[in-house]
């Protein structure tokens, strides 16, 4: 899962240091398969560039920074992205929020919007996230855009012995694919404090729920790749930990779709954690 967000996400930005433009705290939800994804992109239609629109549209405004806690890919949802927004407006909180759902369309909602200190950051200051990704049991009329059918019966124990392995501070650079745009750039570091990884079953659901500090590109997708492998009977559940013993092109084949993963929390300091697994979407 790419999470990098670039140092300016909006091309107009400019930087407010005197404290007199509020900083507002947006929790943001979107289905995102009619996406490009979060970021700003040319000749695309992305998240981040309706919300850009609309508030365009409410405030009247061109200089505004819309930043936020980190890229989702094509195709994938967020329960509650987390964004900041730097705009000079008179308006509260509620009637921005009121304003800007207006503006866009069906499948992207503001849920909430605080003005916070402008030492708050979207990104620089989450300290961790999580996700959950629905598998599907069964074939569903109304939810494929929400979830990854697997027609095998899946072992859900075998799944879960082989997520053990996978908490602690760990290289993934097996599950992380490198952004074609940074070649130039120096290579980034693989290693990431993933805190927990819980496998439930839910009704004609499979939810695998992995929470850390930060998430590299694809990585999620990777990782519940493998563990459908596994489930499937095609690894054996130690073959997951081989695969932080030395780069292997395995998960990446085994790539999961974007259509099951859910962006699901934004952790900032103070936040209370421990939620419980649930389906974003219930079958």
């Amino acid at each position: 899962m790419r999470t990098r967000t670039a140092p300016s996400e909006t091309s107009n930005v400019e930087p407010y240091n005197d404290g007199t433009v509020p900083r507002f705290k947006l929790t943001i939800e979107y289905a995102g398969t009619r996406y490009s994804g979060w970021q700003i992109q040319k000749n695309a239609k992305t998240v981040q560039g309706e919300i850009d629109r609309a508030v365009r549209s409410v405030t009247g405004r061109r200089d505004f920074e819309l930043y936020g806690s980190g890229r989702t890919d094509a195709g994938v949802h967020a329960l509650a992205q987390i964004a900041h927004l730097d705009v000079s407006t008179n308006l509260p909180p509620d009637t921005l929020v009121r304003r800007l759902n207006d503006e866009l369309p069906a499948d992207i909602n503001v849920l909430s919007a605080a003005i916070v200190p402008h030492r708050f950051h979207a990104r620089h200051d989450a300290v961790g996230r999580r996700y959950v990704y629905q598998i599907a049991t069964r074939r569903t009329a109304f939810a494929k855009a929400f979830v990854w059918w697997v027609k095998e019966p899946l072992e859900v124990a075998k799944m879960r012995t082989a997520a053990g392995t996978l908490a602690g501070m760990r290289d993934f650079r097996s599950f992380a694919e490198r952004d074609d745009a940074d070649e130039d750039a120096p290579p980034k570091s693989t290693v990431v404090l993933v805190d927990r990884v819980e496998i439930a079953a839910a009704g004609d659901l499979i939810l695998v729920g992995i929470e850390g500090s930060h998430f590299l590109w694809k990585m999620v997708r990777r990782i519940v790749g493998v563990l459908v492998e596994i489930g499937r009977g095609g690894l054996d559940p130690a073959v997951m930990a081989t695969f932080f013993d030395e780069t292997s092109g395995v998960p990446a084949r085994l790539t999961a779709p974007p259509s099951g993963l859910f962006l699901e929390r934004v952790y900032y300091k103070g936040d209370s954690r421990g939620e419980k697994l649930r389906a974003p979407t219930p079958l």
